[in-house]
């Protein structure tokens, strides 16, 4: 049985809209994979021949968009853009309209969209697999991504040490989720009323306890990054939240990952942020150019589990 066989059986759904949708013996097989097609490239170069990929696109996109539209063609299939910047998911044509329509021609479906409920309006309508590519609630290709990251520098990542820094939004909750599945310590610092959704927290904390994780929550970055082997943190205001600009700023003085806030993490600590960064607002020019940051590693890796994700989904 293949790798990619074997993920596929490992599924619960045939979307990725959360990433709780994959139990911790699919998200352990996922990796796997996608450290064998970043290996051996060469292997998987036909293994979606004629799969055809639309990408709807409510937000701009640097990484997101040319990792899936590399992916897809260097394993023999091809990707349709649709711009959705100016006129969003819904409003030009019903939601249902567009998944039964995109289902006669295309394979499967990426979406990087404002809200969750559109996406996942689109999932239940659409009768071929759909991945969230960033919601308002969700990245769970990022975070997939972000632990890959994490084993390829320190190994399995069962009781390792990540604190996160900032914003409890839709990156912090997805990597809530993953982490809990492969058993790491997760560390949240935020300010009061940025926490992370009480439920996303509680799901993750029941996950944690099956695989001897950890899930923690501080409002005193310093506490929380104390001995840490990963520090991440991404913008304090995420797109669509522009309006709150002046008033996040305030919220999160204190919050901004600096050299000082660094050297109160383990020795071998890295530091991480899902780009793009606003420098020398949530991290400093010196940290996130610095040795220890993994991020441009973080940019690359999201090619080779994207990769991983379309085979799963799509083959």
């Amino acid at each position: 049985m293949t790798a990619t066989t074997l993920a596929t059986q490992l599924l619960m759904s045939s979307d990725l809209l959360t990433g709780a949708e994959w139990n911790a013996a699919a998200t352990r097989v996922l990796m796997q994979l996608a450290a064998d097609i970043k290996a051996r490239p060469d292997r998987y170069r036909g293994a979606l021949g004629g799969r055809v990929l639309a990408l709807i696109f409510e937000k701009p996109s640097l990484r997101t968009r040319v990792t899936f539209e590399v992916g897809i063609q260097s394993m023999g299939g091809s990707a349709v853009f649709l711009d959705h910047t100016q006129s969003h998911l819904g409003e030009r044509e019903a939601i249902p309209d567009v998944a039964r329509s995109l289902e006669r021609w295309v394979h499967g479906i990426v979406a990087r969209v404002f809200r969750q409920s559109a996406l996942e309006l689109l999932a239940s309508k659409a009768r071929i697999p759909v991945i969230n590519a960033l919601s308002d609630r969700y990245h769970p290709c990022q975070s997939l991504t972000d632990f890959f990251t994490l084993e390829e520098r320190f190994g399995a990542v069962r009781g390792l040490k990540l604190t996160y820094v900032g914003d409890g939004n839709n990156v912090c909750h997805s990597l809530l989720i993953a982490g809990a599945r492969l058993g790491a310590h997760l560390r949240i610092a935020t300010p009061a009323g940025y926490a992370p959704a009480v439920e996303i927290v509680a799901e993750a904390r029941r996950t944690a306890r099956e695989t001897k994780g950890k899930v923690e929550l501080f409002d005193n970055p310093a506490e929380a990054v104390a001995g840490a082997q990963a520090v991440y943190t991404d913008t304090w205001t995420s797109m669509g939240f522009e309006e709150e600009t002046a008033q996040r700023e305030a919220a999160f003085e204190g919050f901004q990952v600096n050299e000082k806030l660094m050297a109160l993490a383990a020795p071998d600590a890295v530091f991480m942020h899902c780009l793009p960064a606003h420098r020398g607002s949530e991290v400093t020019e010196e940290v996130l150019d610095g040795p220890r940051s993994i991020v441009f590693d973080q940019a690359e890796n999201r090619l080779h589990v994207q990769k991983a994700i379309l085979l799963t989904l799509l083959s």
